[in-house]
């Protein structure tokens, strides 16, 4: 009975240990085409996310990008589309509804009316007591192909629709350069290059409004060239050159590129939680415009100076503290021609400006305070060789409460005190502000 069953155990052994070799060697054969199929999959979905990235400008780095400078930070654009697919086929479409309430103590004709004498004669448009609907901004991106990204800005007012901004940007050329060319915001400045929607309160600030206009110089036509050189910390570097028909700096009937602009900007972590951006900027170009006076006409060059400011400290997604500030130096020279009297006389201004703002949040409630202040330190306006005095220094104070119920909410509480007409005249302005937003829109440049 042993020996039988001995046999039948050795016959066993047998057996198997001629067929566990082939089973081994089977697996082995099958467990390596499996790996190489994945390895495959693996170097195809790797390409596709980098051509991704590449595509929407989103390079693997920690560092955000500044406002306005065409490139994102990581995260910042998503590659679906408002109803899924490929954002290739679909593109990113958003709407931000952007209304307030406005009271304020002077008259109705008085608000039409209220310029910065010695600097624009431009009163501060669209603005009436009561109820009002600033806009309804279009956005649309996608990319193109690996190659271009497409955006577009379109603003739908009571009077309207305008095609503010509609540009290309680059996302493969070599060497960390990009090229962006249409119709868009510059890269001067920080307030600039941003949508009023993206503000942190309702208006831009009086150096804004004195030599640049209240939306700053956007939607203009032309090119921008940005570099960003293969060093250990962020920084940008651009040129750009404008068509030039903002209103208050070069000709709103350009038939030939007026503007030239080149600018700076570098940023660093400082600490755990905070970062640091700075720069400076600097625009020039050829005047033709109405806007220093009341039936005058100047013509002559324009010269903007600008440096901007940021330091953010965010700890959580529930604290933040923002200080930002821009100073801005305008120098203009040329002929002042009375059209009444058609007289010229030679007028040189030289005339600068800057606001400090800080913002705290705390969960979903944001605490703002804004300074505003014009002849800073220097305020020449030479007509014929002779100074003029208009008065007052112009400045400004402003202090907002926020609340944001989410992402795509925001209502704001504001209140100005305004004395920038410089006759003493001071006007107390207090808005309700409600901002609204659906669909993809990406997250804003840093």
């Amino acid at each position: 009975m042993r020996i039988r069953a001995l046999c039948v155990l050795f016959f066993t052994l047998i057996l198997f240990s001629n067929a566990f070799p082939e089973d081994i060697e089977t697996r082995i054969k099958t467990l390596e085409e499996i790996t190489r199929q994945q390895s495959e999959k693996m170097s195809e979905h790797r390409k596709f996310i980098d051509e991704l990235k590449g595509t929407l400008g989103t390079p693997d780095s920690k560092v955000p990008a500044p406002a306005g400078s065409g490139a994102s930070a990581p995260g910042t654009s998503k590659v679906t589309g408002l109803f899924g697919g490929s954002a290739f086929t679909n593109p990113n479409i958003s709407l931000v509804v952007n209304t307030f309430f406005y009271s304020s103590s002077r008259k109705q004709d008085e608000v039409d009316k209220r310029t910065i004498p010695g600097f624009t004669n431009l009163a501060q448009d669209g603005r009436t007591k009561g109820f009002n609907f600033e806009s309804a901004e279009l956005f649309i991106f996608a990319p193109v192909d690996p190659y271009f990204n497409l955006h577009a800005n379109i603003p739908v007012t009571e009077e309207g629709a305008e095609l503010e901004e509609a540009y290309f940007i680059t996302t493969s050329l070599p060497a960390g350069f990009q090229v962006k060319g249409g119709k868009f915001k510059g890269g001067f400045g920080r307030i600039n290059g941003q949508h009023p929607h993206a503000w942190d309160f309702v208006d831009v600030p009086l150096n804004y409004r004195a030599f640049m206009g209240p939306e700053g110089i956007g939607g203009e036509k032309g090119v921008q060239l940005t570099y960003l050189p293969p060093i250990p910390f962020y920084l940008q570097l651009g040129i750009e050159v404008f068509q030039g028909q903002n209103e208050l700096l070069f000709d709103p009937d350009g038939k030939s590129p007026y503007g030239f602009t080149a600018f700076a900007k570098t940023s660093f972590d400082v600490g755990e939680n905070s970062t640091l951006l700075f720069g400076p900027s600097f625009l020039t170009g050829k005047a033709k415009i109405t806007t220093v006076a009341d039936d005058t006409f100047f013509s002559g060059t324009s010269d903007l100076y600008g440096f901007e400011l940021v330091y953010k400290w965010k700890p959580s997604r529930s604290r933040s503290f923002l200080f930002q500030s821009e100073y801005l130096y305008r120098r203009q020279s040329g002929d002042l021609t009375d059209l009444l009297s058609e007289s010229a006389n030679p007028l040189k201004r030289a005339q600068d400006g800057a606001y400090f703002q800080a913002l705290y949040q705390w969960e979903r409630w944001r605490f703002g305070a804004r300074y505003d202040v014009l002849d800073l330190f220097k305020k020449d306006f030479e007509l014929a060789g002779v100074p003029q005095d208009f008065g007052k220094q112009p400045w400004r104070a402003t202090g907002a409460l926020e609340f944001n119920p989410t992402e795509f909410s925001r209502l704001r509480l504001q209140y100005n005190r305004d004395d920038s007409a410089r006759n003493g005249q001071v006007n107390n302005e207090l808005f309700f502000q409600v901002l609204l937003g659906i669909g993809a829109h990406a997250a804003h440049a840093f």
